[in-house]
């Protein structure tokens, strides 16, 4: 008979135990499920947000290089040259991997082109200015 009381006290003792083990494990489990619903809204809209940066620059650099790719005088080609090297930049740049190493480094040189493209046409550089969100998450230019 002692036998069994031990066994009795033993499932009382080990129950806290047990009942913080089975807690953690479920909330262990619902954790991983928040988070990772909350990482993919987190990455679809920064990643919204990235592209529409991105194709900005490169509508930005599209539209310019049609205004200056029939003017012949010197500053028109210097500048139609670092125009086409940041669309090269844009074009490279990997749409399709969504995991890619350097895409901050790539990013920065993208930034830091549209700046010296802005610097030799005499824009602003804020690419805030250009683009307006609405209420309705709309983009007025």
């Amino acid at each position: 008979m002692a036998h069994k009381s031990e066994d009795l006290f033993d499932c009382i003792l080990m129950a806290d135990d047990r009942f913080h083990v089975e807690g953690y494990r479920e909330g262990f489990g619902e954790g991983t499920r928040q988070g990772m619903i909350d990482g993919r809204k987190h990455g679809a809209s920064h990643g919204a947000k990235l592209s529409m940066e991105v194709s900005f620059y490169y509508g930005f650099g599209i539209t310019w290089k049609c205004l200056l790719q029939n003017n012949t005088d010197v500053k028109a080609r210097k500048r139609l040259k670092v125009l086409e090297s940041l669309l090269g930049l844009i074009q490279k740049f990997p749409h399709e991997e969504p995991q890619y190493e350097h895409l901050q480094e790539d990013m920065e040189k993208v930034r830091a082109k549209f700046r010296q493209v802005c610097s030799l046409l005499n824009v602003p550089t804020d690419f805030s200015d250009y683009v307006k969100s609405g209420g309705s998450g709309g983009i007025s230019f």
